[in-house]
């Protein structure tokens, strides 16, 4: 059974599910659909159009579902869609798609979007991922599975973040990020290899951390161009799944480049 504090402000548009609670002076807007399980601490903003899947949390003070910052949205009916279990945590935001986009903005299940994070119109954010506080993500970004955005990451709009990768704490990023690099701003934004850390916290094998390490090698400490790293990859490490995954996200790049 739901739970409902009668101070809380329920739009007679929005569809709640199964045991969804609502604090007071929480606000469901209009045209949202909150999942079974959903939880709304005091103060939580949530507008739409948008739907949630279940045992959402949002907490005090988030905002999400919020207009897209766009000079060319004029109230067209763009959406945000959100899957399950994902932390939404105090004065985060989350915008609508544009027209721009293809009208949504779209997240995963299992993240944690900590205090201050911002997520952009027309962003696609996959499963468990960490946006740490502060870190803000431009419009039309895209974050793969299991990426960590740590405090004060800037993410440059169409950006894409790789799955498992590590961005550190103040780093601005202009381009694409490989998967399961890790990137630090020391003086210039470059790759200094892989996220070991994280991908031992992610149950990777020792053997697939040593594949994912001699490939970094041949991208980024051998002298070998692109292009010829790629090829060292492919005749040296064709049996790893993970260097599959690295050699066509770099095949894939975006006219922005690829920070190494």
């Amino acid at each position: 059974m739901s739970e409902i504090d009668p101070r809380a402000i329920i739009s007679p548009s929005a569809r709640l599910g199964k045991c969804v609670k609502v604090a007071a002076c929480a606000v469901v807007g209009d045209g949202v659909e909150l999942g079974d399980g959903c939880i709304l601490e005091p103060h939580a903003v949530v507008k739409g159009p948008s739907k949630f899947g279940r045992n959402n949390h949002f907490h005090s003070f988030s905002i999400v579902g919020g207009d897209p910052q766009d000079y060319t949205f004029t109230g067209q009916p763009v959406r945000l869609e959100v899957g399950d279990a994902n932390e939404f945590r105090e004065f985060c935001t989350v915008h609508r798609g544009t027209l721009k986009g293809d009208g949504t903005t779209r997240i995963g299940s299992h993240n944690l979007i900590m205090a201050y994070a911002h997520i952009g119109h027309d962003c696609n954010i996959g499963d468990y991922v960490t946006l740490i506080n502060g870190s803000q993500l431009a419009g039309h970004s895209q974050v793969e599975d299991y990426a960590t955005l740590s405090s004060f990451v800037l993410v440059h709009q169409f950006t894409r973040i790789g799955r498992y990768s590590y961005i550190g704490a103040g780093t601005i990023i202009t381009q694409d990020v490989p998967p399961f690099s890790l990137i630090v701003s020391s003086r210039d934004t470059h790759c200094y290899g892989i996220n070991r850390v994280g991908l031992e916290r992610r149950g990777f094998s020792p053997e697939r951390i040593k594949a994912v390490e001699k490939a970094f090698r041949y991208l980024l400490r051998s002298k070998l161009n692109t292009s010829q790293a790629l090829e060292k990859m492919r005749g040296t490490l064709a049996d790893s799944e993970d260097v599959s995954t690295l050699i066509r996200f770099i095949e894939s790049t975006t006219e922005r480049g690829l920070t190494k």
